[in-house]
């Protein structure tokens, strides 16, 4: 059994550089396959890793109107409190709103104390147990009085995930597209190393070789191929991964989001995977179709 795989593997390397040219193509458009797969896996780990995160922090936000007399304040607070959906409530004064605005626009301080009064509302920031309680407690807010509006956090959630789903699509259908191309040039490129030892394949066959004798050397092949192809995508990652992980922090420099985490083991086995199963199915294909005739 060792002496065949040995045998196999010495014949795929061999025909591996003798059809150089194609093999090195298909190792190229490999590349780009698993880059682009690679790229779709750090986005859309980036994109989850945000989305749980806002998921997370999810604060029903109700602004009062002015009228609102301390005891309204109280017995809201009192009856938020109560609600099981409801981790803790938080209230904003009139005075703090003013402060938290001026420390996040000190440009404009000078403009609002200009002002004869105070334009910023009280509020209620209220920390939930699930996001999803987030209808009921922004529902009953509503029928308050003394709520003036309810900050719609939920849409900001939704848009995000409507983001999510069209840049997964997007890329998957890219992906597919050139995963589709790649087992293309595979094919061909066994094809041609099947035809041009078409002789002595018909020798082999002669003396008794089965199927799997001829077919394992070319299935190791496409194997090099892909394996070829992801060895150096990973390569690629790996000097890429300090400007990348920088940029990804900018881009998510609003989160804490780990950007360097984004590229590690998990994107380099299924790179792995991928890269070496394409090429194994792309050379088990075209080897089946001409022992076939």
């Amino acid at each position: 059994m060792l002496a065949f795989v040995a045998f196999s593997l010495r014949r795929a390397w061999q025909g591996f550089w003798r059809n150089s040219v194609m093999s090195l193509a298909a190792t190229a458009t490999m590349v780009l396959m698993l880059m682009l797969l690679s790229g779709l896996l750090i986005l859309w780990t980036g994109l989850h890793s945000t989305l749980d995160y806002v998921q997370s922090e999810v604060q029903v936000v109700a602004y009062l109107n002015d009228s609102a007399t301390s005891q309204d304040v109280t017995h809201l607070t009192s009856d938020l409190k109560a609600m099981p959906q409801v981790t803790s409530v938080a209230y904003v004064s009139k005075a703090e709103a003013l402060r938290r605005f001026q420390q996040r626009q000190p440009g404009v301080a000078n403009l609002v104390d200009s002002l004869p009064t105070n334009p910023l509302p009280a509020s209620f920031e209220i920390s939930l147990r699930d996001p999803a309680d987030y209808i009921d407690v922004a529902t009953y807010l509503r029928g308050q009085g003394v709520v003036e509006s309810v900050q719609d956090i939920q849409k900001t959630v939704s848009q995000m995930i409507a983001v999510i789903n069209i840049v997964s699509t997007v890329g998957i259908v890219v992906m597919l597209v050139v995963a589709l191309t790649v087992l293309f040039i595979i094919v061909n490129t066994i094809r041609l190393a099947v035809v041009a030892r078409s002789e002595e394949i018909e020798i082999m066959r002669l003396v008794g070789a089965s199927d799997a004798f001829i077919r394992w050397p070319f299935i190791f092949e496409g194997a090099f191929v892909g394996l070829l192809g992801a060895l150096i995508t990973i390569g690629l990652l790996v000097l890429i991964q300090a400007p990348l992980a920088n940029l990804l922090s900018g881009f998510f420099n609003v989160l804490p989001v780990q950007a360097s985490a984004m590229v590690g083991q998990n994107v380099a086995l299924i790179v792995l995977a991928t890269g070496i199963g394409i090429g194994v199915v792309g050379s088990y294909v075209s080897v089946r179709s001409y022992l076939s005739r």
